[in-house]
């Protein structure tokens, strides 16, 4: 798919914000603190509806105003020339498009696939394994509806038993109920993950050899919490687990706790990698996750690189455009554009809020 056109309305600090896009190659300049990663972060939104930052609706909406507004219009594979608004304000968000007002996230997550490369993706190696489930998460429920319904179930059941589990577990009944929901779930989602995760380290580790000399060899391996196979097994641990949960007030084994773990050469990358190695091993990341969407949905991701490429020297430069296939819309911001690749870039400058193209690009 490609962005055509873009429309935002008091989104963060973009007081109104109209960029239409030529070509597949598209550059927002500027210094830090201006907008560009705000910019990103309206085109991100269109996949999941939710920010690449993990902000709420509400944190999106400028400074004093009542609501935000993004507009798109987008050619796609599927849909031709789409055209999609998003309302964002105090009471949520609101989704429009040629298909009618969106009621469920299911009906429209994953229709518009976009992957944002961060400075930040740095922390899906390094950080916590919250940060990979998420990861993990919005690229499976992105291009499967059943995964989406047994998260939310899931998320759901666990959440009820927690509460049970503060007021002491009185209610055996009522704990029952939601272990067995929860242990249902359970398996559907570590399924999945297994399914998914080996469909993704194959596209992983062919990204990976794209970028770094012969001889690194890179994996990507789930780590589930927990070896219950079955519903059955699952509800029996956690029946098991009442005492001690009940002293925790929360359920400490289940899918909510798996973890990826990245391998380089066989060993941790997190405690053996360099720097420059762990930068490419995000990268292969990012672009297994852009590989598995087209995949999955036969549509061309859209590639957000927010300011990444001026990191990389220019041969880790040179090996990223070699790794990338296709022909995908790239959208990157930096403080300044990467020496020697002014050509072929549509190029914006960015400024206190305003985006303007500029001449001769």
């Amino acid at each position: 798919m490609r962005f055509v056109h873009v429309t935002l309305q008091q989104f963060r600090n973009l007081p109104l914000v109209r960029v239409e896009f030529r070509g597949r190659r598209t550059f927002l300049g500027g210094a830090n603190g201006q907008g560009k990663s705000n910019f990103l972060e309206a085109l991100g939104y269109v996949t999941a509806l939710r920010s690449f930052r993990g902000a709420e609706p509400r944190a999106l909406v400028g400074l004093g105003q009542p609501q935000a507004g993004l507009g798109f219009v987008v050619e796609h594979e599927e849909f031709g020339e789409s055209r999609v608004t998003i309302t964002l304000g105090a009471d949520g968000r609101t989704v429009e498009w040629e298909r009618g007002k969106v009621a469920r996230l299911a009906d429209f997550i994953g229709k518009f696939p976009t992957v944002v490369f961060s400075s930040q993706d740095n922390q899906l190696l390094r950080g916590s394994p919250s940060l990979r489930r998420r990861w993990l998460d919005l690229t499976l429920a992105a291009m499967d509806g059943a995964y989406l319904a047994a998260l939310q179930g899931y998320t759901r059941a666990v959440a009820e038993r927690n509460m049970l589990l503060k007021q002491g577990a009185r209610d055996a009944g009522s704990l029952d109920a939601f272990e067995r929901e929860a242990a249902e779930h359970a398996v559907r989602l570590v399924a999945a993950r297994q399914a998914g995760v080996a469909e993704l380290s194959g596209l992983f580790r062919t990204a990976h050899a794209r970028l770094v000399p012969e001889g690194e060899q890179a994996a990507l391996v789930y780590a589930p919490d927990t070896a219950a196979a079955t519903a059955e097994e699952f509800g029996g641990q956690l029946v098991r687990s009442r005492p001690r949960d009940t002293l925790l007030k929360s359920t400490e084994r289940g899918p909510h706790r798996d973890d990826l773990e990245f391998l380089l050469n066989g060993r941790p990358a997190r405690h053996f990698a360099s720097e420059g190695q762990q930068r490419c091993l995000v990268l292969a990341l990012r672009l297994a996750q852009a590989a598995y969407f087209k995949a999955r949905s036969s549509i061309e991701p859209v590639l957000l690189c927010d300011d990444v490429l001026g990191e990389l020297d220019p041969g880790r430069r040179r090996r990223f455009w070699a790794a990338v296939e296709g022909e995908p819309q790239v959208i990157a911001t930096g403080t300044s554009l990467p020496e020697g690749d002014r050509s072929g870039w549509q190029v914006f400058t960015v400024a206190g809020g305003e985006i303007r193209e500029e001449p001769g690009t």
